[in-house]
């Protein structure tokens, strides 16, 4: 029997990332990727054309995805290993998307507000920043609504919020993301 994740590696996670925007042609950033469960289907969705950078400041956890995307046959997928800076080494304005999945709740209130702004910087204008904010209850303290204010006040505007099943850790769940986009600028 298929685990959820080989099904949500096989097919299940490029038709969730297309539902949420993911297109083919993008440059993506899979922020806090881990092992790559987001990073392998983007790569995927973006295709030859497209490019997906992966950073994580897991080393063991970079070199499974990067075995696990060569079994795959994907070379779309570009890492970058930090030493849990938050900083983002990507030029401004380059990127289509970013994805922020389970990953919020490891930091505090301003190193928060250092992502969102790395995020903006290297984002296009009306480009795409998806959030799952798994563990925005107990471990930030927050509530949904709360979240949302504070990305929307790093210059974001709310695109929608959606009930969806993805994957967390090694099973599937039903829960809520966010779609913002970046604000234009002059």
């Amino acid at each position: 029997m298929e685990s959820d994740i080989e099904r949500w590696l096989k097919g299940d996670g490029a038709i969730y990332l297309k539902d949420v925007g993911i297109k083919k042609g993008q440059v993506i950033l899979d922020f806090g990727c881990g092992e790559g469960y987001y990073t392998i289907p983007a790569a995927k969705v973006v295709g030859k054309k497209g490019l997906v950078y992966a950073q994580d400041k897991d080393e063991g956890a970079l070199n499974e995805l990067i075995k696990r995307a060569k079994a795959e046959g994907l070379e779309n997928i570009r890492t970058i290993k930090t030493k849990g800076e938050l900083e983002i080494d990507l030029k401004d304005k380059s990127l289509d998307a970013v994805l922020l999945y389970d990953v919020l709740h490891y930091h505090d209130k301003e190193e928060r507000r250092k992502i969102y702004d790395e995020v903006y910087r290297i984002l296009k204008n009306g480009a795409l920043l998806s959030v799952f904010p798994r563990h925005y209850k107990e471990e930030m303290q927050l509530e949904l609504e709360e979240v949302k204010k504070e990305i929307e006040t790093a210059n974001f505007y709310f695109e929608g919020k959606f009930s969806k099943r993805l994957l967390h850790d090694d099973d599937f769940v039903k829960d809520y993301v966010f779609n913002f986009r970046k604000s234009y600028t002059v």
